[in-house]
């Protein structure tokens, strides 16, 4: 019997365990990535580690998410970054070059290689058939250190791809028919493997949007075959010699079965406030529209800029709203303006700004209130935008331009009573300029680290106790995100090294006094439904809650990174056995876990918690690694331990 893609890469890859899905695993990582959001906390981590130079093949540092320098902290920790990159032999992309994984899409990526990033959009990397896994910034560390990277083994889903996208309708359109098919937690515990004849007339940088929102199906990763369009790619970008063919074999299975026509789709459109509230965008036509933001995280690659241009060229955007455009890269700014599109945009009166993250992660290009904001990004979580009770919609950015031109949510088709279709496509060679880029220094023996006052030493843990009693803070539904529980935006973002500072702000969304019970009470809980911890692979949202004294969290069920993000930090992640029992249980009760430490040493599954009205069955779902760490009070207690 045949394998799949995403077989081969990872038994290649394996450093222990067996391929059997759900087992644990773990995998030799090629390429570690890091961004400034949450680099200054992995590289304190790494530091704290005594590893003198990095142990993987490539580690980058990206500075793309905390670039607005109001004061003195953001610029601080880029200093920081750039000595300690300097130090420990890491690539650094400065400020202003582009978003993490668009750059390194650009300028690393290599097929077959596994990428292990501090970033939930590093799958984006399937564009070039890697399997990009989004960590925690412990987890990246680590591998950094050379040590493996440790995670349940995921089963593979395939979906076969057929036929031609139509005009109008792009990767976009792909992805959030898998969202609307599957949901936001549709993917967790899988790899999506797209195979078939359609994937051939799909270029690498619609692969990569599709693999960049394979995060928001809650999938450990997506991946594509490497084929004659990852050759064009790599070749346009003058790194042809990276290149090898990778496919699966004919008779390949998967656990999992799905296919997609892609001459049947229709644009779509994510309504407010979940990526997995997909509609045809025919139903929601005629919608006001206050506010267009093209780029960011996704849809920043020059096709999708490019699209964008041409449509707006010779026409002006509706007077009554706002249009930016958020380049994905210094690469992609500069092919743009090379065939015209700045001066397109400009005339149209839309607004350029810097290569980087910005409005997608909440650092400005927030919308009014009340306001409807239509954007390419990848995530519309309520409040992430930076507005309370925001309404964020996500589409394609041929539905982005139309809405531009016509001041409403409009079915970019409509645009060919105007127009022809652009049909544009990426360069067959790049204008590459890789000066924005400080490679490692051969020799750091003289490097010195330029530590900020911002930047503050990371917190001592102590170990699990014998028996915990500890109240419920608090109690939430499902689906909850990272931004929920750790916002970001640049109120927040630039408290990144700065754990007693950023803890302040944890559920400051939905409960602005959260951080102050936690702190009086000392030892917490945090009762939540389905998904817990959705969304971004932000550590602090579980360092910050542990800092405040949380040491459990019993919810339906957990997102992947988040999950390995509360074991980290050695907070207890436990199921309800009965789901029964998340309806009954409240906030400000005491729940007693008696002897939890020897049940976890002991390989326990099922933990007893005492409640008011009597004992909980709570599942305990973790490695014996994990139990180690748990009881060490987190991964980097557990690694000191261990030398």
């Amino acid at each position: 019997m045949g394998k799949n893609l995403t077989t081969k890469i990872l038994e290649s890859h394996l450093a222990s365990g067996e391929m059997i899905p759900k087992s644990e695993i773990s995998l030799k990582i090629d390429h570690s990535l890091l961004q400034d959001a949450t680099g200054t906390m992995a590289m304190l981590e790494f530091i704290a580690m005594g590893v003198d130079r990095v142990k993987v093949e490539l580690a980058a540092q990206y500075i793309d998410h905390n670039l607005l320098q109001t004061d003195n902290r953001n610029a601080d920790d880029h200093i920081f970054l750039m000595t300690a990159a300097q130090k420990f032999g890491i690539y650094l992309s400065k400020a202003g070059n582009g978003v993490s994984h668009q750059v390194h899409l650009e300028r690393f990526g290599v097929p077959g290689k596994i990428l292990l990033g501090a970033d939930s959009h590093s799958p984006t990397a399937a564009g070039l058939s890697m399997i990009a896994i989004g960590a925690g910034g412990l987890d990246v560390a680590l591998s950094m250190a050379g040590k493996p990277f440790h995670l349940p083994c995921p089963a593979v889903m395939g979906v076969k791809l057929s036929g031609t996208l139509p005009p109008w309708v792009s990767g976009k359109d792909v992805i959030l028919e898998m969202l609307r098919r599957h949901t936001v937690k549709g993917g967790v515990g899988k790899i999506i493997e797209y195979y078939g004849p359609g994937v051939a007339t799909l270029s690498a940088t619609d692969r990569a949007t599709i693999g960049n929102m394979g995060a928001e199906l809650g999938a450990t990763s997506s991946i594509f075959p490497s084929d004659t369009r990852t050759r064009e790619f790599l070749i346009s970008q003058g790194r042809g010699d990276s290149w090898i063919e990778l496919s699966a074999d004919p008779d390949a299975t998967y656990d999992e079965y799905d296919e997609i026509d892609l001459s049947g789709l229709e644009p779509l459109i994510a309504c407010p406030s979940s990526p997995d509230n997909v509609v045809p965008v025919r139903e929601v036509a005629g919608t006001k529209v206050d506010q267009v933001l093209v780029g960011s995280s996704v849809n920043s690659s020059f096709r999708d800029l490019m699209t964008v241009c041409r449509i707006l060229d010779g026409r002006r955007i509706a007077s009554h709203l706002s249009f930016n455009v958020n380049p994905g890269s210094r690469q992609v700014l500069e092919n743009v303006a090379a065939q015209g599109g700045v001066m397109m945009l400009l005339m149209a009166g839309a607004q350029i700004h810097q290569p980087g993250c910005l409005g997608c992660i909440g650092m400005g290009q927030a919308p009014g209130t009340g306001q409807v904001s239509l954007r390419t990004f990848p995530r519309n979580f309520p409040g992430r935008s930076g507005t309370k009770n925001d309404l964020v919609y996500l589409c394609s950015p041929e539905t982005a331009a139309a809405a531009g031109i016509f001041g409403e949510i409009t079915d970019p088709r409509k645009l060919g009573d105007l127009m022809a279709w652009p049909n544009v496509q990426n360069p067959e060679k790049y204008i590459v300029d890789d000066s924005s880029i400080i490679f490692p220094a051969v020799d750091s023996s003289k490097v010195e680290i330029i530590t900020g006052p911002n930047i503050v030493p990371f917190p001592d843990f102590e170990a699990l106790p014998d028996n915990l009693a500890a109240e419920i803070i608090i109690k939430l539904g499902d689906n909850i995100s990272t931004d929920t529980i750790m916002p970001a935006g640049n109120k927040v973002l630039p408290y990144r090294s700065n754990i007693p500072a950023i803890s302040q702000f944890v559920f400051e969304q939905i409960d602005p006094e959260f951080h102050k019970r936690a702190q009086d009470k000392g030892c917490g809980v945090i009762v939540a439904g389905d998904n817990y911890g959705q969304g971004s692979s932000r550590e602090h949202a579980a360092l910050a809650p542990r800092y405040l004294g949380i040491r459990v969290k019993i919810a339906k069920s957990f997102a992947r990174i988040h999950k390995a993000n509360l074991v980290n930090f050695g907070i207890v992640p436990l199921v309800f056995k009965n789901p029964s029992d998340y309806d009954a249980i409240q906030q400000g009760e005491i729940l007693t876990f008696s002897n939890i430490r020897s049940l976890i040493a002991n390989g326990e599954r099922e933990i007893g918690v005492e409640s008011q009205r009597g004992t909980i069955t709570t599942i305990l779902d973790v490695s014996e690694k994990e139990r180690k760490e748990l009881l060490a009070g987190g991964t980097l207690n557990y690694v000191k331990q261990a030398k």
